[in-house]
């Protein structure tokens, strides 16, 4: 199950990953399921992870993408700049989360 965040909630997000490097990239087949590992790994490490698509850009295959690592995470994608989608997952145990969200 996808994580519901708010507009403020995203946004605050967006701007905590500005200055991350991508972790995660997307090759020409896209999703697959060491790609979902990878990204599970780096969510529980991190939290807030960047991934680029580095050879299909095509706007509607970004878009399954996305959605397929959404439901293989559990994650949510925040925000999408160009080629690099931004992904958050809180960490699973409450006192080892890094990211605290403002309210609202």
């Amino acid at each position: 199950m996808t994580i519901s965040l708010t507009g403020q909630q995203r946004k605050h997000l967006r701007g905590m990953a500005h200055a991350f490097k991508p972790v995660v990239l997307i090759g020409a087949r896209g999703f697959t399921e060491a790609v979902a590992d990878t990204l599970n790994e780096a969510l529980r490490d991190h939290e807030l992870v960047k991934v680029k698509f580095n050879d299909n850009k095509a706007k509607d295959f970004k878009l399954k993408t996305i959605a397929a690592l959404e439901d293989a995470t559990g994650a949510a994608m925040v925000g999408m700049i160009g080629h690099v989608a931004i992904f958050f997952r809180p960490h699973p145990e409450p006192e080892k989360r890094k990211i605290v969200l403002p309210m609202g």
